[in-house]
């Protein structure tokens, strides 16, 4: 900030503490002791005012606002350039920098903590009880908006809880998805194939792959769709339509792994207009020894009983 605009701030805002402490003790100093009958001189409505002075209690507290903002702004930065002269902090005193020195006192007692399960692997942090409860609260504050508290999903989000993963199910490979993120592309094939050719190739998916009933008002042709399925499909989905982990296609054989819904109607939503999901990197918004506990408490799920989670997530630190 130049010189000018500071020096306009501080001329403003000092001013207006003199300007309203002046009005104040002014005010005061004409008026009338004690309670009146004597009237202001005009009414409302046939309500008068009466010429008394202000409670007590009003003044002391218009005069404690006055002592506290002259405290405040010696303390914190709020005259132009002025720093403040709160101690301990560089350049003086922001919500920024007292995030940040929250932040460095948390590193240098917890740093250590994560620096011991990040040099474990993964499997075996997982079946550490206090990783896991740290894992946990990872899990809640960064990842339960999406996957749910249970870590079951919901629509579009993938159940974190079984045996489908879409992109791999390694150690490592979890870790990979929540360090870097992953970003899926189903396209959409309604322009491609026609409505038709839609209805044919849902109905496939869900009989042909799925092993599931057609819906009787159905007008699909299940062969037809595996014709079209074999011609735009298996580049992605395999031509036994198991997925491909490396693209992030779903596994068609089981309905778990269709986040977006696994009915008739919802196949044909997803193939008509395609879908779009995103998993947000975050290396750097929890760095490698927290997705490191991350990943394994992910991995626990599906990997340990309910029983020992919940032991574990129990156990006190």
């Amino acid at each position: 900030m130049t010189t000018f605009w500071s020096t306009w701030i501080c001329v403003l805002t000092i001013g207006s503490l003199i300007g309203l402490t002046w009005l104040l003790i002014g005010t005061r100093k004409g008026e009338t002791k004690g309670s009146v009958d004597q009237t202001m001189g005009h009414s409302f409505d046939g309500i008068e005012e009466y010429d008394n002075p202000l409670p007590q209690w009003w003044f002391m507290l218009f005069a404690g606002t006055l002592v506290f903002a002259v405290g405040y702004l010696i303390l914190y930065p709020g005259l132009g350039n002025w720093k403040g002269i709160l101690p301990g902090y560089q350049d003086g005193w922001t919500q920024t920098k007292e995030w940040e020195r929250e932040m460095a006192k948390a590193d240098a007692k917890f740093g250590p903590i994560f620096a011991k399960f990040a040099a474990m692997p993964i499997e075996e942090v997982a079946k550490d009880p206090q990783a896991l409860k740290m894992g946990g609260r990872l899990f809640a504050s960064n990842c339960s908006v999406c996957h749910g508290s249970d870590a079951k999903g919901a629509y579009g989000f993938p159940n974190l809880t079984g045996k489908v993963w879409r992109w791999g199910g390694e150690p490592e490979t979890i870790k990979t998805t929540i360090m870097g993120g992953r970003h899926a592309m189903m396209p959409a094939w309604g322009e491609v194939i026609g409505e038709q050719g839609v209805s044919d190739v849902a109905s496939f998916v869900l009989t042909g792959l799925g092993g599931r009933k057609l819906p009787e008002d159905a007008k699909a042709d299940p062969v037809a769709g595996q014709k079209i399925f074999a011609a735009n499909c298996v580049a992605c989905h395999g031509p036994e339509g198991k997925g491909t982990p490396a693209m992030g296609a779903p596994n068609l054989t089981h309905p778990e792994a269709l986040i977006y819904g696994s009915s008739f109607a919802q196949l044909q939503q997803t193939i008509r207009y395609g879908r779009q999901g995103q998993m947000p990197a975050q290396a750097q918004l929890q760095g490698n020894d927290k997705v490191h506990l991350l990943a394994a408490y992910v991995y626990s799920l599906s990997h340990s009983a309910p029983a020992e989670r919940l032991q574990a997530e129990s156990t006190t630190e």
